[in-house]
């Protein structure tokens, strides 16, 4: 059984979307528009590691064997170095200075913008992952419990020394805020504030996916769950994320600021009519506040792996060979969670007047349905045409 709800709305504002169990209450926004599909060579030699972008045009990427680059804000990729790598991360200091690790004791040096690239001299490393502070000063880990740990170089390259060794608890992530804060976990999270020179284990601190200081006190990490510290890293408060009803998987895997108070995440996914479907996610206000939305439904993205914004409004969010790409920020619509409101199951079909009407800036739209069933609900302007499709899929009772 189909029902097809037809609302008249006085003004068309953004609407935010609550959805609940027996009497869902619609916060409401639309599918997300705003971005749009890119795609990677066919055979850049395996799924993207990474990606980042220099500024709105120039933007690198690598693969599990291969670094390619962009001119066109991704809309184009080439491929400038194939070989037998293994690929993990890439990050440029400049538009023409950029460094690629790779698994199998590679990391790679360019200085004209990713046209060539030189092998820079590795001790037994075989990095996990990076951080590029300057041309100087470059840190590496990796999590073998014998050979592993984090290592520095301060010269560029030429020589490194292993800073920290803890074997089976050798980090798989580095982070550094500048040459001195750095931050290094895989399951237990170690802080240095002279460079490497000494670590102190943090009590509070777990391991991290990505990590983000705006200053020396404020900073993000995510492992899944999303937190923030305002001390350095000594406490870290867990952020509440979009969740309940369709959310499959509810979480940050990967995350960009923009400042203190505006970021980007990626990582979760959401049960659709059209399938399962990757969702971005946002907060302006530094993580108090976070919010979604879906991109097209026509994208058949499972889940976003890596997530880069050059500019507020210009940014990517991509995986395995393909993305998505934004010049205006996406919908300008945003989602909250879904919050069940009552277990008790109705006995018939029932679209409720919205309140308030007329509105500004938002309104509450309340249905029910008694059985599992397709439910489409849009918005018209006075009219009768049509403005956003604000529902189309299934619903339980």
């Amino acid at each position: 059984m189909k029902k097809h709800f037809k609302i008249l709305l006085t003004f068309l504002i953004t609407i935010i979307i609550v959805l609940g169990f027996a009497m869902p209450e619609l916060l409401t926004g639309s599918a997300a528009g705003g971005w749009y599909q890119q795609f990677m060579p066919s055979s850049p030699g395996g799924q993207i590691r990474d990606i980042f972008f220099v500024d709105s045009l120039l933007g690198f990427a690598v693969s599990d064997s291969s670094i390619l680059k962009t001119t066109n804000s991704g809309d184009n990729w080439s491929v400038k170095q194939n070989g037998y790598y293994i690929f993990r991360r890439i990050h440029f200091l400049n538009s023409n200075i950029g460094y690629a690790c790779a698994g199998n004791n590679k990391l790679l040096k360019t200085i004209n913008s990713g046209v060539n690239w030189i092998e820079i001299n590795l001790p037994d490393i075989f990095p996990f992952d990076m951080s590029v502070v300057s041309e100087d000063s470059i840190w590496l880990v990796n999590s073998n419990g014998l050979t592993g740990g984090v290592f520095r170089t301060t010269n560029g390259g030429t020589n490194w020394d292993q800073q920290l060794n803890i074997g089976s608890l050798n980090p798989t992530n580095i982070y550094f805020y500048d040459k001195d804060t750095g931050f290094a976990a895989e399951n237990v999270l170690y802080k240095t504030t002279n460079s490497g020179v000494n670590w102190t284990q943090l009590p509070s601190g777990g391991g991290f996916s990505d990590m983000f200081f705006i200053n020396a006190l404020t900073g993000w990490k995510c492992s899944g769950s999303m937190k923030k510290t305002t001390d350095g890293g000594l406490n870290w408060v867990t952020q509440v994320l979009p969740s309940g009803g369709n959310f499959l998987f509810s979480q940050i895997t990967a995350f960009k600021n923009l400042n203190k108070d505006t970021i980007w995440g990626v990582g979760s996914t959401i049960i659709t009519g059209f399938g399962n479907r990757a969702v971005i996610l946002r907060t302006v206000n530094g993580g108090n506040n976070w919010l979604f939305q879906v991109p097209d439904s026509n994208i058949n993205i499972f889940q976003y792996q890596y997530i880069d914004f050059a500019k507020p409004i210009i940014g990517w969010a991509y995986s395995g060979l393909t993305g998505i790409h934004t010049t205006n920020g996406g919908d300008p619509i945003w989602l909250t969670g879904i919050t069940q409101t009552s277990n008790e199951i109705p006995k018939d079909f029932k679209l409720f007047q919205n309140y308030p009407n007329p509105f500004n800036p938002k309104t509450i739209i309340r249905f029910q349905i008694n059985r599992l069933s397709d439910i489409n609900i849009s918005v018209y302007d006075i009219q009768g045409k049509l403005i956003t499709e604000l529902v189309k899929q299934k619903y339980n009772a």
